[in-house]
C-alpha cells in the first residue's frame, strides 16, 4: 500500500499576482524537489511545466497539491525536513486560513494513482465524519492495516447475511 495525500489551499489572490509571486516562484523548485524525495511515488500535475499548477472545477481561487508516496515517514520528512518546510512556514502570507481541514491522507494500492475526484471525496469526508481509517491526518493517522481491514468491514458483514 501507498499513502496519498491531498491538500488543498485558497489563495490570497489569483496565482498572476504579486501577492502569490514569491509562491510561484518557489514552485518549480518544490515540485522538484518533491519529485526525487525518498519515498515519493506520484504527484498530479497541471502541466508540463515544473511550476504548473492543476487546473480543476473546485474553485478559481483554490491550489491543490495531490501526491502519493511510499509510507507516512516519506512524506513527513519531505513535508517538514526538507527545502519544503521555509515554504510552508509562509504560508499564510499566500493563502487565507481556514476552519475546517485542508489536508487528507489514505492508504491506496500501489501503482493506482487515485483520481483528483477521489481526493476531493475523502477530503469531504474527513470534514463531515472526522479522521478514521479511510480518511486521516498526520495527527490522527491509521496505518494501512487498520484502513484495509475497516474497508473490509461492510464485505465481510454483508457476506455474513
Amino acid at each position: 500500500m501507498h499513502l496519498a495525500q491531498l491538500n488543498v489551499a485558497h489563495m490570497r489572490a489569483p496565482k498572476e499576482s504579486a501577492v502569490m509571486a514569491e509562491f510561484v516562484a518557489a514552485l518549480a523548485p518544490i515540485n522538484a524537489l518533491a519529485d526525487t524525495a525518498p519515498g515519493f511515488v506520484w504527484r498530479l500535475k497541471g502541466g508540463e511545466e515544473p511550476d504548473a499548477t492543476v487546473t480543476h472545477a473546485f474553485g478559481d481561487h483554490l491550489l491543490i497539491n495531490y501526491s502519493v508516496w511510499e509510507d507516512r515517514e516519506s512524506l513527513w520528512n519531505f513535508v517538514y525536513r526538507s527545502g519544503h518546510l521555509p515554504v510552508l512556514q509562509r504560508r499564510r502570507e499566500w493563502f487565507h486560513r481556514v476552519a475546517e481541514p485542508y489536508s487528507v491522507m489514505w492508504w491506496v494500492e500501489e501503482g493506482v494513482p487515485p483520481s483528483l475526484d477521489e481526493g476531493m471525496a475523502r477530503l469531504e469526508r474527513l470534514r463531515a465524519e472526522g479522521p478514521g481509517p479511510q480518511a486521516f491526518t498526520f495527527k490522527e493517522f491509521y496505518e494501512a492495516g487498520a484502513a484495509m481491514a475497516a474497508a473490509s468491514l461492510p464485505a465481510a458483514a454483508e457476506a455474513r447475511k
